[in-house]
Order: structure tokens, then sequence, then C-alpha cells
């Protein structure tokens, strides 16, 4: 009868080491799913960032005719920019925002010192096309930072706050909220 209960008291040890196997295994790919959900947001924000930046160029290019120490100007502002990806932080693409916003303010003030410019069919056709790609980024990041809430959540939650930090998954950062961004811009 030992023998027998020897045995059933190892094969319940085995089972629950299993158990705890399988949930570990299931933990960790969650954590991973949900930090490349996280990614692949960051992803999308910076493609969208990248059309902006391409519709602002257009806007440099048709300012050349006009005031060609502006568009050179413009141009050492697009410089500066670094390349985003999905591995970018939250403060390199609102750094990169800041950057956009003063070449925007620069392009607003040539078009008002230049009437003909700013009645071109390029420069409004310009103008809509980065204010299209500016609600494409502020929906991006909508969707950026309701994704980093699930992933943020998962790895703070028991029990799977043990494997995240057995694998030191860490907390993402959020877009906040800034006094520049409270208010929707005006590009007209």
């Amino acid at each position: 009868m030992g023998f027998l209960t020897g045995n059933i008291g190892f094969i319940v040890l085995m089972v629950l080491v299993v158990i705890v196997v399988l949930w570990a295994i299931s933990t960790y790919n969650q954590l991973i799913r949900a930090r490349e959900f996280v990614r692949n947001s960051m992803g999308q924000i910076s493609a969208q960032i990248e059309s902006r930046w391409d519709a602002l160029q257009n806007m440099i290019e048709g300012t050349k005719q006009y005031a060609e120490y502006e568009a050179k100007t413009l141009e050492s502002i697009t410089e500066q920019r670094a390349s985003l990806g999905q591995n970018t932080s939250v403060s390199e693409v609102n750094k990169d925002d800041q950057l956009f916003n003063q070449a925007m303010g620069r392009l607003l003030a040539i078009g008002e010192s230049y009437p003909d410019l700013k009645a071109s069919s390029v420069y409004q056709e310009t103008l809509k096309n980065v204010d299209r790609y500016e609600q494409q980024v502020r929906q991006s990041r909508m969707i950026f930072n309701d994704t980093v809430t699930k992933y943020n959540r998962i790895i703070q939650s028991v029990p799977s706050n043990i494997i995240a930090s057995l694998f030191s998954f860490t907390k993402e950062a959020y877009f906040e909220n800034t006094e520049t961004k409270t208010e929707m811009p005006s590009w007209s």
C-alpha cells in the first residue's frame, strides 16, 4: 500500500509541474503577443509620420520657387530628423513632432508672405494632405495607448507579473497630452 501511495503522490506532483510549466509557457506567449502589438502600433505611427513628412517635403519643394533661402532653412530642419520605426520610443516621436511643428510653422509663415504660393493648388492640396496625415497620426496614437494599456495590465497583473519579471518585460510609456497638443492644429 505504501508503494501505491508514493506513486500517486509522484504522479500528482508531476501533473502539477506540467500544469505550472504549461501556464508559464502560455503566459510568456501572451506577453510576447502583447509586446508585439505595442511594437506594431508604434510602427503604424512611424509610417503615418513618414507620410506626413513626405507631404511637408512637397510643400518645401513648392516653396523653393518663392523663397529659396526659407526652403533651405526648412530642409535643414528636415535633415535633423531621426528615422522612426517600431522600436521608436515615445520621446523620440515627441521630438520628431517638435521638429515637424517648427517646419510647419515656418511654411505657414512663408505662405502668408507669398500670397501666390498660398493660393496655389499644390500648396492647398499639400495642406489638406498634411492635415489628413496629422489626423491619422492622432488616431494611431490612440490605438498605441490602448495597446500599451493592455500590455501594461498583463505585466502588472498577478500571476502573469511573475513571468513578466522573470523574462524582463517592462512597462511601456504612453503618449500624453502636451500643451501644444490640446488644441487641434490649424493649417490654414
